[in-house]
């Protein structure tokens, strides 16, 4: 199976996924459970042969399930490369793999693997985790078509405070200040991220355990839908504050919630990698800003990013830092 299988290629509507695995069988399970799903399917045996159809399908991916061991290039190659891609580096990768202690997991988050599946797996473990793939790829992609048509208007702000409320809202808010900064797409993966946050764990209470089991089955949009009607959150809001000097931009996003233990969440624990969620804090750490500071008891978080370099270039040498054990 060394040539691409597509599966489902008459509609260019659904979210393409490519699934590189050395073991045939492991290839059939995975396209078996998630064929179902309306998904387009590109299924490659052989490593050399998946990163041609990564380069060829560069565009148009949504989502790389991507197996460890496999004949040189092997899995964590293949991923170094991808996120070395300037065109692949934001699509999410579930590396699927049986080498899960910490250590080797680790190792994967640091190469930017942030989503995990170990062998073997179970129908409904693979669809939350594809889910909550699939979920933060149309998220990132909706923010990037929204900026080019507001850099030019933004680039005149030099200091504002903005009130949000809702999921919509902070999207908005994340495509719009993103467009201030010098990687607009990066920058507005992290504020989105920030932002959400503020909104779900902040203002409406939803903890970590609580957003794992929404997302599991499904429910979590829903869920904040429900909460934002309900009186006691009726009347909070968020807000973020920026202030653009010259050398650097500041985002400051506050919420009314009770706060949380923000220290748990700035690394990605790799006890947490096989999880759907729990990793929007560190992720905006370590892509999009060149500084990220928690205040008070969590429900105030700064943001740096240097208008002279954009993110900053250590920001990967400051991710396999912090990933490391």
């Amino acid at each position: 199976m060394n040539a691409p299988v597509i599966a489902h290629p008459e509609s260019p509507v659904r979210p393409r996924i490519l699934v590189v695995d050395d073991d045939p069988i492991n290839l059939e399970i995975v396209a078996e459970q998630l064929g179902r799903d309306a998904h387009d399917l590109v299924l490659i045996q052989n490593s050399g042969a998946a990163w041609t159809a990564l380069e060829q399908e560069a565009d148009a991916l949504d989502l790389i399930v991507l197996d460890r061991m496999m004949p040189a290039p092997d899995g964590m190659e293949l991923l170094r490369r991808i996120k070395a891609h300037s065109q692949l580096a934001l699509v999410p990768v579930i590396m699927q793999t049986a080498a899960s202690s910490p250590a080797e997991v680790a190792e994967g988050l640091a190469a930017g693997a942030y989503y995990y599946l170990t062998k073997p797996f179970s129908r409904k473990a693979l669809r939350t985790i594809v889910s909550g793939a699939l979920t933060e790829r149309m998220h990132h992609k909706n923010l990037k078509n929204t900026l080019d048509n507001q850099q030019m208007a933004i680039a005149c702000l030099s200091r504002a405070e903005f009130r949000f409320r809702s999921l919509d809202e902070a999207a908005a808010l994340a495509a719009l200040l993103s467009s201030l900064c010098p990687n607009p797409d990066m920058a507005a993966i992290g504020l989105s991220e920030l932002l959400v946050n503020a909104v779900e764990h902040g203002n409406l209470g939803i903890t970590y355990a609580e957003k794992s089991t929404l997302m599991s089955g499904g429910n979590w949009r829903g869920e904040i839908l429900r909460r934002l009607a309900l009186p006691e959150y009726a009347q909070r809001q968020a807000t973020v504050t920026v202030d653009a000097g010259v050398r650097t931009l500041r985002f400051t996003i506050r919420d009314q919630g009770e706060g949380f233990d923000w220290s748990r969440y700035v690394e990605i624990d790799p006890s947490r990698a096989f999880d759907p969620n729990g990793r929007g804090i560190a992720m905006a750490r370590m892509l999009s800003f060149s500084d990220v500071e928690y205040q008070g008891c969590g429900n105030t978080v700064v943001a740096t990013v240097s208008r002279t370099a954009g993110p900053s270039a250590g920001c990967v040498e400051r991710a396999a830092g912090t990933l490391a054990l």
